[in-house]
């Protein structure tokens, strides 16, 4: 273990493995500070569960546009650079937010401000995933591909470890602390994310020369990944450098050559030109790739899985908290039981479910979340009591049950994805693949609020729980119907 953590940091640095770990670590520790929040919403605020969860899905619809932040660090640069300057700029929205939030007790009783600024916060952590994301793919792209996995892996790691932190913690911190203490608490790893960024040192564009730029037809990369731009941008580049070079110079009444007035606007165009001719080619190469029947159909039934599937988790969040009189503690411990079931998940599929068919593979995980949602239907109705099972014991073992057939239904999507990337925008490509994920949660949540407010589902009223849910239950089985989207023949191994 020694041993390759030298060979790790002999390859990258110990800064750039460092800011790595960090940001991956604090994305997982976002359930420290969450968990909060779902109070927040919940006892300070009084929102019935409906309200919760729409409060909840627009603050985190930024997670929905995820190649909008790559396509501008990849063809904007910030005074040369692509990606440290970006890394910044979303540091300090993830950051701010949360100081606001714990210093000014009127935003975080104000559901509107408290929104706000919560989209703030994920607009800044969903940027930093994307940019993180393509400093490993630039890291890796030339003579250390060889440590992908391991850089990948580490990541991974770093992010699940976070989890079960903030996941155990976070439970702690509520029992012993008030809301406005939590928020600061989670700010300082932010805060040391922005200090960590100056010791990155990161190569202005054209800098060096790099294969890339031997090409004229490319130009920049996308996410460590080669972008083509059209040629009558390179001819129009030729263009006006050479009329630039024929007006940039003057001589003065002594003879010496000085700059033309012009030649700082005449610059600032060509840059403008030069940036939106870039982003429409990124985009252009991004559509047109996703547009493919190949990629569409796959990426519409995990989209649609999400959309169709009423989750009434937030509901559940109440129920357990308000007519079980569980503890935010007890919760805490739950979610690491959660994440272990996620590693599980992800041990199961890698080991026995690789060669399998993954439209067997989802089918089996649909039916299995259904049967999963039979035991909130137990937990509900008091069955469990009769038996003399705790509802603790019901809700750890759910939990984490729940979690281990999600990460099995999940890896296929991250499987297939990196399968159906073409060569050249993989980066790019794979973040609107995650983006189309998360927007699926985002409607599917603002169904599942909608379902609340039919039934009258909200705090101390949980007779139309058990409807509920029966309509979750049913609700699974519609995404089986659609599973010839998937490819036929598709494995974790080969499409």
């Amino acid at each position: 273990m020694i041993g390759w953590g030298k060979q790790l940091k002999a390859a990258f640095g110990a800064s750039f493995l460092w800011l790595v770990c960090l940001i991956y670590f604090t994305q997982g520790f976002r359930s420290f500070v969450w968990t909060a929040v779902s109070y927040q919403l919940k006892d300070r605020l009084k929102l019935s569960p409906s309200a919760s969860q729409f409060v909840s899905s627009i603050a985190f619809f930024p997670w929905s546009i995820k190649p909008l932040y790559g396509i501008l660090s990849d063809c904007i640069p910030i005074k040369g650079r692509r990606r440290i300057p970006y890394l910044v700029i979303a540091t300090v929205l993830s950051l701010v937010p949360w100081i606001f939030l714990g210093i000014n007790a009127t935003l975080r009783n104000s559901k509107w401000h408290l929104m706000i600024f919560l989209m703030v916060q994920n607009l800044g952590s969903a940027m930093a995933d994307v940019i993180v994301d393509a400093m490993i793919a630039e890291a890796v792209r030339l003579e250390r591909t060889s440590f992908a996995g391991d850089l990948q892996s580490i990541s991974w790691l770093a992010m699940a470890l976070g989890g079960i932190c903030g996941s155990l913690l976070g439970g702690l911190a509520l029992t012993n602390l008030q809301i406005d203490t939590v928020f600061l608490l989670f700010s300082i790893l932010p805060a040391i994310q922005l200090l960590s960024c100056g010791f990155v040192k990161e190569n202005s564009v054209g800098s060096k020369v790099s294969p890339e730029f031997t090409n004229p037809r490319k130009s920049h990369t996308v996410n460590g990944n080669s972008s083509i731009l059209d040629d009558n941008l390179v001819a129009k580049k030729s263009n006006i450098r050479t009329s630039r070079r024929k007006k940039s110079t003057t001589k003065n009444k002594r003879g010496a050559i000085v700059p033309h007035k012009s030649q700082i606007p005449e610059k600032a165009d060509f840059l403008a030109v030069q940036w939106f001719h870039s982003m429409k080619a990124a985009t252009y190469s991004l559509c047109h790739a996703f547009k493919q029947p190949i990629i569409l159909r796959p990426m519409t039934w995990f989209f649609l899985a999400h959309v169709t599937v009423p989750n009434l988790s937030t509901v559940m969040f109440y129920y357990q908290t308000e007519f079980l009189n569980l503890e935010a503690s007890f919760l805490g411990t739950a979610r690491v039981v959660g994440w272990l079931g996620l590693m599980l998940g992800t041990l199961i599929y890698n080991k026995y479910l690789k060669k399998m068919k993954l439209r067997r593979i989802l089918a089996l995980a649909q039916i299995s979340l259904s049967f999963l949602s039979l035991l909130d239907i137990v937990l509900v109705s008091r069955v469990n009591v009769a038996f003399g099972i705790s509802d603790r014991i019901m809700v750890l073992c759910g939990s984490a049950l729940a979690d281990a057939v999600n990460q099995l239904k999940f890896m296929p999507f991250l499987i297939l994805s990196g399968q159906l990337c073409p060569p050249g925008i993989e980066g790019t490509l794979f973040a609107l693949f995650m983006s189309i994920n998360n927007l699926g949660s985002t409607l599917g949540s603002f169904v599942s609020a909608g379902l609340a407010l039919i039934l009258n589902l909200s705090s101390g009223s949980f007779d139309n729980l058990i409807l509920g849910i029966a309509v979750q239950v049913l609700c699974t089985f519609i995404p089986i119907a659609f599973l010839f989207l998937v490819p036929k023949e598709a494995t974790g191994i080969s499409t």
